[in-house]
């Protein structure tokens, strides 16, 4: 039986953009199964906290972040020393974890809550992979999760892509992969890139044939991005785009805006596809030209990826490019694999550096990115956790996007080289606490259609957090005060008091069961197992994570 019974957050400053509310100060209503709107009877209450002067914030959403799959689990084999240097202390979590750039599945779920974040996606899950990446996203505590499947490098597609199949066949691939691979969305990696590095293409542009299928990158994201289009996807294609950390790929990002004519999508980790070829290095900032393209073009969001100096490790499904960039492993180790007829990934420990022309200057890409672009419910705030930096860096980032007196006295410690080549030193802009609420919280829900995630009206699920305001806003960021996860207490003063299963959300779109068939005919011909065997049932999903599966019912556009 659900408890009805009342906790009273009362007298904070509460910022829930979801509903315009800057600063009010009200009380919170929370209860097991959500939010309640309006003062109940006082006899329903059986806590009520004054948090006066406080400030109060929906659990934080995380779009974009690699918790769960095959290459984080590469990642953590391949640096035994970072777990070895970095263990969870035993006393404030309930079971011991380990580990900083590629954390264990429970310092993963830890941590997020010690920092007041209560949902995290992981944006690479290989279809044929499905289940192994659920597996570990169960064993991660506290925080709900979901994941989005790796489409644009699959024999089948590119197969029948190449055959110039019908629309609707796509329509009903993509909708049958969310429902195998329990998935909340879909995303694209390198769009052929991945598979024209099986045949020993090094580099892929947007107009570039793969030699195997006679496609290009610009046909691979038209197709997936119509159609989710059709299938009335909550989240439009989440795109990883071509040639990711080359200098002027800034003119492909730009150029594959202008390819999508107005079709929604979401660019991700943009930072690393926001290069241009200035300067005697032949190294330079593209931000301005890419936040003026968003800026002009409603249809598109993005995420933006930044670095922060210090040790990391990168890993990506884009094995071209994690192959080029294994020349710089830092240590010198690296794990480049195939995936069958499906993908591949690649593992390469980084440590960014402060004194590096390039790595300054790609922490300054990002932070232009962020003042630059306008409209703060198209940007979100990541790391591209591990890549860019591991997530337990974004009360430092905050910092930086809310105190430009400090951003100016952390561009004056960078390679003086990469901040004269910058225009962050130009940029005055402070974001405020309604719009961190925004790209936290509000606006990464919204557009992963999470309508009880990320906001404090009623029948939200009660995902708080409450921060005690202090002027250091990293230091307010990284410890709050209070975390409170489907209306139970889960975290106070940093410390873990209580261990929920978070649920598992997903999207289902109806499709054509013929599609079963067209895929029963594939697998018996190039496959080493059927594909009845890679699919993941609901109950594996409850089973694994003893946690509610959600499910969010597309909608098809209107042809």
């Amino acid at each position: 039986m659900t408890d009805k019974s009342i906790t009273e957050l009362r007298g904070g400053r509460v910022y829930d953009p979801a509903h315009g509310e800057d600063g009010v100060i009200r009380s919170v209503y929370l209860r097991r199964d959500g939010i309640v709107s309006s003062a109940p009877d006082p006899a329903a209450i059986k806590e009520s906290i004054d948090i006066s002067g406080c400030v109060v914030m929906a659990g934080g959403v995380d779009i974009h972040t690699h918790i769960g799959g095959g290459k984080v689990n590469i990642a953590r084999m391949l640096l035994p020393e970072d777990h070895a240097a970095n263990l969870t202390v035993r006393g404030e979590h309930p079971r011991l974890g380990s580990g900083r750039a590629a954390p264990s599945t429970l310092t993963t779920g830890y941590r997020y809550a010690q920092m007041g974040y209560t949902a995290c996606f992981e944006p690479a899950m290989l279809p044929a992979n499905a289940r192994h990446a659920h597996m570990e996203m169960a064993d991660t505590p506290l925080v709900d999760k979901g994941a989005y499947a790796l489409l644009g490098n699959d024999d089948f597609f590119l197969r029948r892509l190449a055959a110039g199949a019908d629309p609707k066949e796509f329509q009903d691939y993509i909708a049958y992969t969310l429902r195998a691979a329990q998935a909340l969305a879909i995303k694209v990696v390198n769009p052929g890139g991945i598979n024209a590095f099986k045949f020993n293409q090094r580099k892929l542009d947007l107009d570039e044939a793969n030699t195997a299928y006679g496609v290009t990158p610009r046909q691979i994201v038209r197709t997936l991005a119509e159609g989710i289009h059709a299938l009335g996807l909550a989240h439009p294609l989440h795109i990883h785009g071509c040639n990711l950390g080359v200098a002027g790929n800034v003119e492909t990002t730009l150029a594959t805006i202008r390819a999508l004519d107005g079709l929604r999508a979401h660019f991700t980790h943009i930072q690393f596809h926001s290069y241009g070829t200035e300067g005697d290095r032949k190294f330079s900032s593209g931000a301005q030209a890419v936040a003026e393209a968003v800026n002009a073009n409603p249809n598109i969001s993005i995420d933006v990826g930044q670095i922060m100096f210090g040790q990391t490790v990168t890993e990506s499904g884009d094995s071209m490019r994690q192959y080029a960039g294994s020349a710089f492993a830092s240590p010198k180790k690296s794990v480049i694999m195939d995936i069958e007829c499906d993908a591949g990934c690649g593992v390469v420990p980084f440590k960014y550096k402060d004194k590096s022309f390039v790595n300054a200057l790609q922490w300054a890409i990002g932070l232009e990115l962020f003042l630059s672009t306008r409209d703060p419910w198209r940007i979100f705030l990541t790391t591209d956790h591990p890549n860019g930096a591991p997530f337990t860096s974004y009360p430092h980032l905050i910092r930086l996007l809310m105190d430009a007196s400090f951003r100016r006295e952390r561009l004056a410690t960078i390679a003086p080289d990469a901040a004269a080549a910058s225009h962050l030193g130009s940029l005055g802009r402070e974001y405020s606490l309604y719009e961190i609420a925004i790209i936290t919280r509000a606006a990464p829900a919204r557009s992963l259609g999470l309508k009880n995630l990320g906001h404090l009206g009623a029948g939200a699920r009660g995902d708080v957090t409450v921060y005690v305001d202090d002027a250091n806003r990293e230091r307010m960021f990284a410890t709050p005060h209070l975390v409170y996860k489907a209306g139970e207490l889960i975290v106070r003063d940093g410390k873990i008091v209580a261990t929920p299963r978070g649920a598992t959300h997903v999207t289902r779109a109806d499709y054509d069961p013929a599609i079963e068939k067209a895929l029963d005919a594939y697998f018996a011909t190039y496959m080493s197992v059927r594909r009845r065997n890679i699919a993941v049932a609901d109950a594996e999903i409850e089973d694994f994570g003893h946690s509610p599966l959600i499910q969010h019912q597309a909608r098809r556009n209107a042809s």
